[in-house]
């Protein structure tokens, strides 16, 4: 067992040269306020390079880009629209958000679909520069009335460290049918090496809400790995939405107040520096980015 890399970017490694990987780990919640309440469970999660879909797709004979298989990949499940390479929708939004350099690289981390079935409460992108830094986030989020939102988040000089990328804005998308819009994302992501860390903090003006983790270690994208993996986890998108209806019951039960669900807000947000640069994006994306 490999030993853990802890925070640290540097012991965790550059970021993997494989065309796609998959992270194996744990998921956690921890309600803090104003009713405690915790859960965590196995999950296992993809790591794709969106340059390298073509190579991915002949890694493992049960696995797939844009076609069913046992575990598959499909770009549509993140631009809703087919006519659009995933790199080419993730430049245009990075463009638009003031990025003046197409990035070297982008990973995307999500969940894979299982026979055909996909729930992504959150896929994160990793852009970077030539350098190998990275130099903007893309926080996919998406709650269970089937609708997404988009924070689109370039890495401020003071937002990168050795312990990982280091991001905050506020919330303006409703996720959680407990929880009120007038919250924060506090970010502390350490991107895809050896192993990958996600912490997320929920705030209001009193101070912690909810904190939420992942973590896994990486291991080779092959059939008889994916194979131990489904035997092991092997209703994982069922286990996820399930998994939400039942902990939101068990916060019902134990008193958690309902929130009505308020109206979408634009499909995506940009963040600079912890504050809000941009309300809504161009209907038509200028597909390619700023190098094409």
């Amino acid at each position: 067992m490999r030993r853990s890399s802890g925070s640290d970017m540097t012991k965790n490694g550059a970021p993997p040269c494989e065309a796609a990987a998959l992270y194996v780990g744990r998921v956690m919640h921890q309600r803090i306020k104003p009713v405690a309440h915790r859960f965590a469970y196995d999950v296992f999660s993809l790591m794709i390079d969106l340059d390298r879909l073509d190579e991915a797709d002949r890694l493992s004979a049960v696995f797939s880009v844009n076609r069913r298989n046992l575990l598959s990949f499909y770009e549509e499940d993140h631009t809703d629209d087919t006519s659009i390479p995933l790199r080419h929708y993730a430049d245009a939004l990075l463009s638009e958000a003031g990025l003046s350099v197409r990035p070297a690289r982008i990973l995307l981390v999500c969940y894979p679909r299982i026979l055909g079935l996909v729930f992504n409460p959150l896929a994160v992108y990793y852009a970077y520069g030539d350098s190998g830094a990275p130099i903007a986030m893309i926080y996919e989020v998406r709650n269970t009335f089937g609708e997404r939102h988009t924070y689109v988040c370039p890495i401020g000089p003071d937002e990168l460290s050795d312990a990982g990328v280091r991001q905050q804005c506020d919330k303006v998308f409703h996720v959680s049918p407990f929880i009120p819009m007038a919250m924060r994302y506090h970010f502390r992501m350490v991107p895809p090496g050896e192993e990958i860390r996600w912490r997320i903090l929920e705030t209001d003006a009193d101070g912690p809400l909810l904190a939420a983790t992942f973590s896994g270690t990486r291991i080779t994208l092959k059939t008889g790995r994916i194979l131990r993996l489904v035997g092991r986890i092997p209703h994982l998108t069922i286990k996820i939405v399930a998994g939400i209806h039942w902990e939101a019951l068990k916060l019902w039960v134990k008193g958690a107040r309902y929130i009505s669900r308020p109206q979408a807000p634009d499909p995506v947000s940009v963040w600079r520096d912890g504050r809000r640069a941009r309300h809504g994006f161009s209907h038509e994306i200028n597909v390619g980015g700023p190098a094409e």
